[in-house]
């Protein structure tokens, strides 16, 4: 090894030490006789002294040096001189007084500082991601990765799963998002798909007897991009049989609570985790993935809106809309541009406007409802949002599907506003009774979650008459606010599965080419099974208080799904096309 310790593990303990260490130029500091190097590797930094009656080789050296420039040093550990430890280093009360030091390799001077948690152009980090991953807040991103992933490895060997590997190149199968479609070119004309996630594959590993399987599963996907959304991404997978979905949840629990306690402590679970149905967060929340670390929960006002003369309800309820809305704590005091600026939220969702109720103390609501609504009628809706003096209450009037996705994206702005949300609170909770399907703009069913999500038992005669009103064995894990994961009991009939199939709008054919080595499966003794897939890229942005994903994957891709530092995606050769049967045509 070209050093013998680390830099970041250097203690008093050292003191007295010769010690060999490499690492990166992190500061550098000249006060006339005597050069301050801060050597940077991967567990910390240290201060190494140049003086010039130790050693005139490294002090003429340490002249030369700059940000970045790669060294070794060769020195001895000694005690800082009273009133110069620096409390905020782990290595603080230590210096190493070089006696010899090499450069192993100069640097160029870095588009941005490395040494800073300064702000950077994203576009800029990512060119650059091999200088961005050296800045100590990446770093630990980083880590924390690390840490996650194999605690939950740590966790479910100690449980009885086996990690199994499944392909990367397989058959394009629906699964809710555009597949990536790789060309072969061994059977020219026909295609792999990158998978979207394991799903039939860890279910012919039910059948094939392993009970209890996961891996940490590469997944793609050709959607667009959001905040937590990357063409590839990384979940962990996992499948089991003979369970139900209380066993699920209850493991999903246990590795959450094990896991933030072990590799970050400093956040708290809420716990036991809350169980929703699917009607009731969309009824107190606006979404099925709620934020759970504040309230200013939803409240449908629509029977008193019924009786009041204001035309925007009265219309809204004709037309088959609800009237609902949310109590904005302390903010009777709004301007009419922080007004105006909440309304703009709401128009964004798709409302045609935003009715707005301060109750200011020992005043009349001052708003243009307030004209056409009685005393009693705003004293009855402030109790049902539970609101007081000096409070704003905020008011919807429109379709239902509006009205739940605007006022949960003003629920979440107004809790950003008032800082509402503990940031070191992870509120896991489980969202299920789900229906099995839903009527698509296309005049057809969709499942909610995939094709292969069990219906529960007591309602499969309904597929028959009242596909509608099929609840699915179906549940999701949400945390902040963000959806981390889906999951299901598994259809094991063969029979079941080709009816959800044909309700899906499947044909014969189809099926048989899409399907048939799963449904030929079920007919060798398939067990009932479930299992669901936590995103880990999501989880660690959670941990980590992050606002994207992109900030707790190495070498993400940028908003247009580019690979700024690769350039890719790219042109490739004509010959290259050729070797796989492919043509490009002009726009």
């Amino acid at each position: 090894m070209l050093k013998s310790c680390s830099c970041g593990e250097l203690t008093k303990k050292n003191v007295g030490q010769k010690v060999t260490l490499a690492g990166w130029v992190h500061r550098r500091r000249d006060h006339g006789g005597l050069i301050f190097i801060d050597l940077r590797d991967r567990e910390g930094l240290v201060q190494v002294v140049f003086n010039p009656d130790v050693s005139k080789q490294g002090h003429q050296l340490a002249t030369k040096l700059r940000h970045e420039y790669v060294l070794q040093v060769v020195g001895e550990v000694a005690k800082r001189p009273p009133g110069t430890e620096n409390p905020k280093l782990a290595t603080g009360e230590v210096e190493v007084i070089a006696q010899q030091a090499e450069i192993l390799n100069p640097s160029k001077t870095p588009p941005f500082y490395v040494n800073e948690d300064a702000e950077v152009d994203e576009s800029l980090r990512l060119k650059y991601r091999y200088l961005d991953l050296r800045r100590e807040r990446m770093k630990q991103n980083i880590i924390l990765r690390h840490r996650v992933i194999k605690f939950m490895r740590d966790f479910l060997d100690a449980k009885g799963f086996i990690e199994i590997e499944t392909p990367i190149l397989i058959k394009s199968t629906p699964e809710g998002a555009r597949d990536y479609l790789v060309p072969s070119r061994v059977h020219p004309g026909k295609f792999y798909a990158l998978p979207q996630s394991p799903q039939q594959l860890k279910q012919l590993l039910m059948v094939a007897g392993f009970e209890k399987y996961f891996q940490i599963a590469r997944c793609f996907r050709d959607e667009d991009l959001r905040a937590d959304r990357q063409p590839e991404f990384t979940q962990l997978d996992l499948e089991m049989s003979f369970v139900d979905e209380e066993d699920i949840l209850n493991l999903m629990e246990e590795l959450f609570t094990a896991l933030v306690e072990k590799v970050k402590p400093t956040m708290r679970v809420m716990s036991p985790f809350p169980r929703l149905s699917y009607p009731d967060a969309l009824e107190r929340y606006g979404t099925d993935k709620p934020d759970l670390r504040f309230g200013v929960e939803i409240s449908d006002l629509s029977d008193i809106a019924a009786r009041s003369e204001f035309d925007v309800f009265r219309s809204a309820l004709k037309e088959g809309g609800r009237v609902k809305g949310i109590c904005a704590p302390g903010c009777a005091h709004y301007s009419r541009r922080q007004l105006d600026e909440l309304a703009e939220l709401v128009k964004a969702q798709g409302a045609r406007g935003l009715v707005t109720l301060p109750l200011a103390k020992g005043e009349q609501a001052k708003s243009v409802a307030a004209r056409f609504l009685s005393a009693d009628q705003i004293g009855e809706m402030s109790r049902r949002l539970e609101a007081r003096e000096g409070d704003l209450l905020l008011i919807l009037a429109d379709k239902p599907k509006v009205v739940e996705a605007a006022l949960s994206a003003l629920r979440i702005e107004v809790g950003r506003r008032l800082e509402l949300a503990d940031p070191n609170l992870l509120a896991f909770c489980f969202i299920v009774d789900y229906p099995l399907l839903e009527w698509s703009e296309e005049g057809r069913w969709e499942p909610m979650h995939h094709p292969f999500t069990a219906p529960r038992d007591e309602d499969i005669p309904l597929l028959d008459t009242a596909p509608e009103k099929v609840h699915a064995k179906h549940y999701d894990l949400v945390c902040n606010g963000c959806e981390l994961s889906s999951g299901s009991i598994r259809i094991h009939n063969r029979q079941l599965q080709e009816k959800v199939f044909h309700l899906l709008g499947y044909g014969k054919e189809e099926v048989r080419q899409r399907f048939g080595h799963l449904l030929e499966a079920f007919e060798y003794g398939a067990p009932p099974h479930g299992g669901i897939a936590p995103g880990i890229d999501r989880l660690v942005m959670l941990l980590a208080g992050e606002e994207t994903i992109r900030e707790v994957i190495p070498f993400p891709k940028n908003q247009s799904a580019q690979d700024v530092l690769f350039d890719a995606p790219a042109d490739v050769s004509p010959e290259q096309l050729k070797e796989l049967h492919l043509k490009l045509e002009p726009e």
